[in-house]
């Protein structure tokens, strides 16, 4: 997500809370916040595929693999 884009959300949070949103700004506050919980997401699950653990048994666990990314079964 872009820097400015994280600006305008907290631009339209600050007008919100004096002045309130025309309807088409609350339609771009929705948008906007929902790009922005996808990014982080992205971004969270990038972390977790890139983190392994050994176990007690000496055996290599991907997060990303036991936590959520799932397998393609063909």
């Amino acid at each position: 997500m872009k820097q400015e884009q994280i600006e305008r959300i907290n631009e339209l949070a600050r007008k919100s809370k004096t002045t309130g949103l025309t309807p088409e700004e609350k339609e771009e506050q929705k948008k906007l916040r929902a790009e922005y919980i996808a990014s982080v997401r992205m971004n969270l699950r990038t972390q977790l595929d890139n983190i392994n653990i050994q176990e007690k048994d000496g055996s290599i666990v991907n997060l990303g693999e036991k936590y959520g990314k799932k397998k393609k079964t063909h």
